[in-house]
């Protein structure tokens, strides 16, 4: 094999840790490296000259934080932790007896402790069609804002964040929403939630006056179109971008379907569809307790880093506080989207009831409870109520004697409970 001749060949260069992928579970997990043992050499290899960087953490909870994520330069990470090597290439085979990596420019290196931060790639629809965008970091995002500007209509297919946002992002176009579950951002929310946000649907975004005080970079070298290449988008990901169509905002949700043909433009002369309706059994939503979120990613990186440095120097660590209680924090259609917990009754179905507090425009705050206990919460809007509903879940409360008073709005549930 080539590769085999390439190994044989290549000088082997030595690394106590190495670290695969330049996104943000990559980067935190070289920069804990760097803390744990910043005398060790460690290497890490991204197809990108440009790394994912979190900046202005604010921490929410003990569970929670906030956080901003940002391009930047590989030099930096390189300035900040200085045994630690950045280095744009791609890994095309892995010896594990030899503990050794080989990259596609026929260079290799060995390893102590390596931890792989690849990520996920898109589920494309006719990846080769020219009509067809698909958006996953910030090369392809930028594609789809040149292409959008003298659009009419478009189609913007899946129910994730990225597409949730989108559907807010975008004006002056035609959308319709095709997704496969029964109601909007599935993954993250349910019914009653989606709910209180499809009201926000066909409202044209307010545009900020704010300026975006951020630096951000250009990658200048072209990419070969490959889904696996670049860091991830990050919440923000539409900063900067002028997301806006020729005609007016008009967005139509479809659900439960999935796009089973693309025509050509000479096959259909008007704006049309062509879906087919899903059974029952396929629209149905998976649990969400190892969701693929910015905040796992950085809570990963950051004990892989520990779990890395323990193995190596035998220094014994405990589980990190965040293991204790799925939390995320995100923003859908300008609100802000507290999860916590069994958010969506993951697991316990049938057994929990839910406290449900609605007010139109301003908040949504759902409690599942189990035997008078608060198993999970969504908040939406400015609750200010995550610190508390995290604290009653932890601690596992009998809340049973306050009944539905939980969520009375005249009851400041905040003092009692802190």
């Amino acid at each position: 094999m080539v590769y085999e001749q390439i190994s044989e060949q290549a000088e082997i260069k030595e690394y106590t840790y190495i670290v695969i992928g330049g996104g943000i579970a990559g980067v935190t997990c070289a920069e804990h490296l760097y803390i744990l043992q910043p005398e060790a050499e460690i290497l890490v290899i991204t197809a990108t000259s440009l790394i994912k960087a979190v900046t202005n953490i604010l921490p929410l909870t003990k569970t929670l934080d906030s956080f901003d994520v940002e391009e930047r330069p590989a030099v930096e990470l390189e300035t900040q932790c200085p045994n630690v090597t950045v280095m744009k290439d791609t890994v095309i085979q892995l010896d594990a007896e030899k503990q050794c990596i080989y990259t596609s420019t026929g260079r290799s290196f060995s390893y102590e402790r390596l931890c792989i931060c690849t990520g996920a790639s898109p589920k494309l629809i006719a990846e080769n069609n020219p009509y067809v965008v698909w958006i996953r970091d910030t090369e392809s995002a930028r594609q789809f804002q040149s292409r959008i500007n003298k659009a009419k209509r478009i189609i913007i297919a899946g129910n994730g964040g990225i597409a949730t946002e989108m559907v807010h992002e975008v004006t002056g176009v035609e959308i319709l929403w095709v997704i496969r579950d029964k109601h909007m951002t599935a993954n993250y929310i349910d019914a009653g939630a989606a709910e209180f946000l499809r009201s926000e649907l066909d409202k044209e975004k307010i545009e900020s006056t704010t300026p975006v005080k951020r630096r951000r970079y250009i990658v200048d070298e072209v990419q070969d179109g490959s889904p696996l290449l670049g860091g991830a988008l990050g919440p923000d990901w539409h900063s900067g971008l002028e997301l806006k169509g020729s005609m007016h905002r008009k967005v139509t949700l479809e659900s439960e379907v999935e796009i089973s043909k693309i025509l050509e433009p000479d096959e259909v002369k008007q704006f049309g569809k062509t879906i087919t309706k899903l059974n029952s059994d396929e629209g149905k939503n998976k649990e969400l307790t190892t969701m693929r979120l910015w905040t796992q990613a950085r809570q990963m990186g950051s004990y892989a880093a520990k779990c890395m440095w323990s193995s190596l120097t035998n220094q014994e660590i405990y589980m990190d506080f965040c293991f204790e209680l799925f939390s995320h924090a995100t923003k859908f259609f300008g609100h802000k989207v507290i999860l916590l917990g069994l958010f969506n009754g993951q697991g316990v179905e049938g057994r929990y009831e839910v406290l449900l507090r609605y007010t139109k425009g301003m908040e949504y705050i759902k409690c599942v409870m189990v035997d008078g206990r608060m198993q999970g919460a969504v908040l939406i809007g400015e609750t200010d109520l995550e610190e508390t509903f995290e604290n009653l879940i932890l601690n596992q409360m009998d809340l049973s004697e306050f009944g539905d008073d939980l969520l009375n709005p005249d009851v400041d549930i905040e003092d009692y409970f802190d």
